[in-house]
């Protein structure tokens, strides 16, 4: 792969009259600068001549030299109107007068010798002539560019774009499909354009025609400018690469003429791979820009005629990466465009366990390590985030003196990428009892309805983040819904650590700390009531809330009664399970005092540590049947 090199050079050589229109332009200004002249001393050898120490040079006004008049010896006049000249005593002088015949006669008449000088100094020349010649340099360097620049009305542009240019990184690039994991259906999507590349003949045999362009939109991180990497890679053609902000700049028509010359040089290598990343910034939709965004609908313009006027046999494929896929224009959309959209989405379980193993590769790993708990564990992970989170755990386990990167490494990892990194905070011992407690209480009602709730994996006291402890459940597999049972099993493992400080400490002593655990609580009650259909008091019918700029609006497609029961059954979810959570803890008070006195001691309980703690060490965990029966005989009671 070849290093970035600049698309666009300078073709004339219009640099040497650039260098002296710049050269003279100082020169002018320097004469702005300086022309009201310096009036210096001789000096020499650090001592004033010696014809200025003697009678140093008087000023006169106009109506002194019309009075002495007598006295003048001699008068020099020079053009600005400045008289010098030596009085009949000796004395020099320096007058300012008016250019008057009859006063010069007078001054003559009495035996003074009056000299006019009309000629330029050479300052006078150059302010003269240096403007006049500033501007015809400047003629001929615009003359020489337009026409050393490629020719016609676009050479001056072309010159411009000399001084801003295009990085594109060209060459054939090594990166294939084995280097791309954990998004295998989208790789599928794109082997049609590696055949193509690589047998073109094949598709023409049938008529059919490949796609001309393929968009790639997804969360950030997940893969896109490496997948673009290795369609190329894997049909060995050239691939040049750029982002959509390379095309917009302050002068106008830069953008039209770029893209012109990116797709020439694209022609010039076809087959070959035109990667644009970000095309977002020039793509947007037409009626979205404002007034003054004219140069960014020329250059969006201009993408649209070079991408449609494509021949089905060029050879060449645009693959193009965003973010926002819904603010593109869409005539760009549009087939014989971008035929194909794919959207790359965030990996599940068996994805994330792909791309660690991938990544695995570069870093020297524990025989003990299991990336599958860490894949567990990483839900809503990007293939960026995984390979972050590897090299967390590489630095851990350097800083920690490991000679390879340990199972504890990577669980820190995990646990600073999600929360933040430990804080050494100091707290009450108060503080730190009712966060164990708490913590205690969400382990506890977590584990009872083991087998309907993730599995808990660890709980801990130690203060991440904002959080001042937390307890982690890792999913067995990724879930795509959730049931009635799940969605009230989690709302009272949510609400458990509030109620268990009101048990144990009393209503008075209760705190703040259950901030985020009833927000998430009534979200997903919200969620589950409004657009879930799962309330029999609002039925199937979606009420969404509609949320404009962060400001709080009123629900969609609900009148105020509607929203009245809305609330009112968000309210009875919330409290029912909170009194379920209640139950379970006031019942089993003991063993939640035993479960935080271990966290106390210890500060971190593992999930099998956890199990021992309240079931025993014989105890086996409840099968999943049985806990989604004793669910719904508790429900049913209610």
């Amino acid at each position: 792969m070849k290093n970035e090199k600049n698309l666009f050079k300078k073709k004339d050589g219009s640099k040497f009259y650039l260098i002296a229109f710049i050269v003279l332009f100082c020169a002018l200004v320097a004469r702005m600068i300086f022309s009201g002249g310096i009036n210096n001393v001789p000096v020499k050898d650090g001592l004033v001549a010696e014809a200025t120490v003697q009678k140093a040079p008087i000023e006169l006004s106009f109506s002194d030299v019309l009075r002495r008049v007598n006295d003048i010896k001699t008068m020099d006049i020079h053009k600005d109107d400045v008289a010098t000249g030596v009085l009949k005593d000796g004395t020099p002088y320096r007058a300012n007068i008016t250019y008057n015949p009859e006063l010069l006669e007078k001054i003559s008449s009495n035996g003074a010798t009056v000299t006019i000088d009309n000629t330029d100094s050479m300052w006078d020349s150059v302010a003269k002539w240096l403007p006049i010649l500033v501007s015809a340099l400047f003629l001929l360097w615009l003359l020489r560019i337009m026409r050393g620049g490629g020719g016609g009305s676009g050479g001056i542009t072309r010159s411009l774009i000399g001084q801003n240019p295009t990085k594109i990184t060209t060459g054939k690039t090594k990166t294939t499909f084995k280097d791309v994991a954990g998004i295998d259906s989208e790789k599928q999507e794109l082997m049609e354009v590696v055949e193509f590349l690589k047998n073109k003949d094949k598709f023409k045999a049938l008529g059919a025609r490949v796609p001309r362009g393929v968009l790639l939109s997804g969360e950030p991180g997940t893969g896109k400018t490496l997948l673009a990497r290795a369609v190329a890679g894997e049909a060995n053609v050239p691939f040049f690469a750029t982002s959509g902000s390379d095309f917009s700049g302050i002068i106008v028509g830069l953008g039209v003429a770029k893209i012109k010359e990116i797709f020439e040089l694209a022609k010039r290598n076809a087959p070959c791979i035109l990667f644009m990343d970000e095309i977002d910034a020039i793509g947007q939709s037409r009626s979205k820009h404002t007034i003054n965004d004219n140069d960014r609908e020329q250059t969006l313009n201009q993408l649209l005629i070079e991408m449609d006027g494509f021949a089905n046999d060029t050879g060449i494929i645009v693959i193009a990466a965003t973010n926002r896929p819904d603010m593109l224009d869409a005539a760009l959309l549009r087939p014989g465009r971008f035929d194909r959209q794919i959207y790359i989405e965030l990996p599940n379980l068996e994805g994330r366990k792909d791309i660690l193993d991938l990544h695995a590769k570069k870093f020297k790993l524990a025989d003990s390590v299991s990336l599958m708990d860490v894949a567990r564990g990483t839900t809503g992970f990007s293939g960026a985030d995984l390979e972050n989170l590897l090299n967390e755990a590489a630095l851990h386990a350097v800083r920690a003196e490991h000679k390879v990167v340990e199972q504890s490494d990577l669980e820190e990892a995990r646990d600073k990428v999600l929360m933040g990194p430990k804080k050494n905070r100091k707290m009450r011992q108060e503080d730190i009892k009712l966060t164990a407690y708490h913590e205690a209480g969400h382990a506890f009602v977590g584990l009872h309805y083991d087998g309907i709730v993730d599995p808990i994996h660890k709980a801990t006291i130690i203060p991440r983040g904002r959080a001042l402890g937390m307890v982690q459940h890792l999913p067995i597999d990724d879930k795509v819904s959730m049931s009635l049972d799940e969605i009230r099993a989690n709302l009272s493992v949510f609400l458990a650590g509030r109620a268990t400080e009101e048990i144990f400490f009393g209503a008075n002593k209760i705190t703040t700390g259950a901030e985020s655990d009833i927000a998430m609580a009534t979200q997903l009650a919200r969620r589950s009531i409004t657009t879930a259909g799962l309330s029999d008091k609002i039925g199937l019918v979606a009420v969404n809330q509609v949320n404009t700029f962060g400001q709080r609006v009123a629900l969609e497609n609900a009148s105020e009664k509607t929203a009245e029961v809305v609330d009112s059954e968000i309210r009875n979810w919330v409290e029912t399970a909170y009194k379920d959570a209640k139950n379970l803890v006031s019942k089993n008070k003991a063993t939640v005092d035993k479960l935080a006195k271990a966290l106390l001691d210890k500060e971190t309980l593992t999930g099998e540590e956890i199990r021992e703690i309240v079931f025993g060490k014989k105890a086996q965990t409840k099968t999943k049947k049985s806990i989604v029966k004793k669910v719904k005989k508790s429900n049913a009671k209610k």
